[in-house]
């Protein structure tokens, strides 16, 4: 009876009772991570006014690498200091080069660079002995990330003139770039190929103090 009185009630009000279907499901793509290596940048050096210098022209040239500072704009540095995430994509065989004086045998390959020349023009700044100063410490945590994650890496000239903090010496990486030097610049440069048969990213994050590289496999 209250059977038959429900069903006589949904047919006369027309009330539509939900239909349950099996919708496929949107799976997201499956992230391998592949290595992770962090540093302080309250670690870069003993002197602290020294240390500022490399802290900001590290999280500059971050900035740079992520066009959140265009050529010639003014820069913001307490926003630039301001803990954040970032990544990009390289796909199966593409090139990552630090700057964008590369060797010949890169020629065409590069599909991402830092976007910087690390020289005052563009806001980096000077301890007293190099204008971007520090900017060697971001290559080198990107190598020893990329080379843990098992990519091909290439850093031509080793930083063995003096130790980088929380870096292993092997993983040290030297970056010039100067007009008008161009093997110099070349040969003090960082390469990355994507070597694997999938999309590789390379995450940024700081929380200001930590700086951390990732590597996933995507």
């Amino acid at each position: 009876m209250f059977t038959s009185t429900l069903l006589g009630a949904v047919l006369f009000f027309g009330i539509n009772l939900p239909i349950v279907q099996n919708l496929p499901q949107q799976n997201k793509p499956s992230e391998q991570v592949l290595s992770s290596r962090a540093i302080s940048l309250e670690k870069r050096y003993s002197n602290k006014f020294v240390n500022d210098i490399f802290k900001d022209n590290i999280l500059l040239n971050i900035a740079y690498m992520a066009d959140k500072v265009g050529k010639n704009a003014s820069i913001n540095w307490q926003e630039i200091g301001k803990p954040f995430h970032y990544k990009w994509t390289l796909k199966p065989n593409e090139v990552f080069s630090f700057h964008d004086d590369v060797l010949p045998e890169y020629q065409e390959k590069i599909v991402k660079t830092t976007n910087a020349h690390f020289n005052s023009q563009e806001g980096f700044k000077s301890d007293g002995y190099l204008v971007g100063d520090g900017i060697c410490h971001l290559a080198s945590i990107i190598y020893w990330a990329a080379k843990d994650a098992g990519l091909e890496a290439k850093a031509p000239t080793n930083h063995d003139f003096t130790p980088i903090p929380e870096i292993p010496k092997e993983f040290g990486v030297a970056i010039y770039d100067d007009p008008g030097k161009s093997y110099s610049n070349q040969v003090q440069n960082l390469y990355i190929t994507n070597n694997k048969n999938v999309p590789i990213e390379f995450k940024f994050d700081y929380d200001g103090e930590i700086l951390t590289v990732s590597v996933a496999a995507l």
